[in-house]
């Protein structure tokens, strides 16, 4: 029996502006389903990224409900929704958001820490060798190329060994090649760890890799537009 693992339904994001509100989500309904891979896709300014942040809960919804595991983000706080990513998703952005004090293996097993995982630098250096910096492990984000700092982030949110992973633009920065073997990485760790992968890209050809392509328009689902990939 197939198992939803986020569940949007009527989902309205409502930011304001310099000129005043401006509504960024129009009632979305969409149902991502357990180990299902999702290609969120669009022009620019058709909110791919906003229902990204608001599956992950990094942006409060405005209006509907957002599911995840069973669970309303939209009812919780934020001290609440900080733990269940923590426990339940990893993230990564085009950006990648390490810590520049922080060495490679710091900064994938600080996370751990935190949350309490005794094994937090074993798992971290697994991780490593698993997107292939092993070797990179004692090096800070300024002594890594853009590929190797998207790798350790790639490990950061694979190392909690997430149900539920997003991935926002994460070939953004980096050129072709890079790119690809990113993507490549990003799909192996998914595949690895059984996660349900939500990813928004420009890319056509890395859209077409996932399960579902669904295609946002002026913030809504362009319904026609929903098909499977390739089978």
């Amino acid at each position: 029996m197939t198992e939803t693992v986020l569940n949007l339904k009527d989902v309205a994001l409502t930011l304001q502006g310099n000129a005043g509100p401006v509504q960024i989500l129009h009632g979305i309904t969409l149902d991502v389903n357990r180990g299902e891979s999702i290609g969120l896709v669009g022009p620019s300014g058709s909110g791919k990224s906003s229902l990204l942040m608001v599956m992950g809960g990094l942006e409060r919804a405005t209006g509907g409900t957002v599911r995840a595991l069973g669970r309303d983000l939209t009812a919780m706080d934020e001290d609440q929704l900080a733990r269940f990513r923590r426990d339940h998703m990893g993230v990564v952005f085009q950006s990648f958001h390490l810590i520049p004090t922080m060495t490679a293996l710091e900064n994938v097993a600080t996370p751990l820490e935190l949350a309490g995982h005794r094994d937090a630098f074993e798992r971290a250096e697994a991780e490593l060798q698993a997107v292939g910096l092993g070797h990179r492990a004692g090096h800070y984000p300024s002594q890594l190329s853009g590929g190797e700092q998207q790798r350790v982030a790639l490990a950061r949110a694979a190392a909690p060994r997430p149900q539920i992973l997003l991935a926002d633009e994460p070939t953004g920065n980096l050129d072709g090649a890079t790119g690809e073997a990113i993507v490549d990485l990003l799909f192996g760790l998914r595949d690895r760890h059984g996660a349900t992968l939500v990813l928004v890209t420009h890319s056509p050809g890395l859209a077409a890799r996932c399960d579902r392509v669904v295609t946002l328009a002026d913030g809504r689902v362009a319904p026609a537009q929903e098909a499977r990939a390739a089978e």
